[in-house]
């Protein structure tokens, strides 16, 4: 089994105005995006050339808003280490973003 081009665990996923998960998973795999419970249920996937997904200008530095299926997301990616530093969830949003590009050729 290929390993991921991108998976962020721990990841808010909002539909508005109410949250479905509070650490659920993103994973992009073989062309699809795929939005999980932290269960692993699949919440919402589709391929990544049908995503639509960017930082609008009112969102944190750790949320992200992507569009699957017609439906609206919040995605709120923390980073995985934990230091405490803060900066990290703007990277880890900003990684997301870079790996949906490079799988959508765009």
């Amino acid at each position: 089994m290929a390993e991921p081009e991108f998976s962020a665990r721990g990841v808010r996923i909002a539909r508005w105005p109410r949250s479905l998960t509070r650490a659920g998973e993103v994973r992009i795999e073989d062309g699809r995006l795929a939005l999980l419970t932290s269960y692993g249920s699949e919440i919402d996937s589709a391929p990544v050339t049908a995503v639509r997904a960017g930082r609008p200008w009112f969102a944190k530095a750790d949320e992200t808003v992507a569009t699957v299926n017609g439906t609206r997301y919040r995605l709120t990616l923390h980073h995985g280490d934990g230091d405490g530093r803060g900066g990290g969830e703007a990277a880890e949003s900003g990684r997301f973003l870079a790996a949906l590009k490079r799988a959508a050729g765009r």
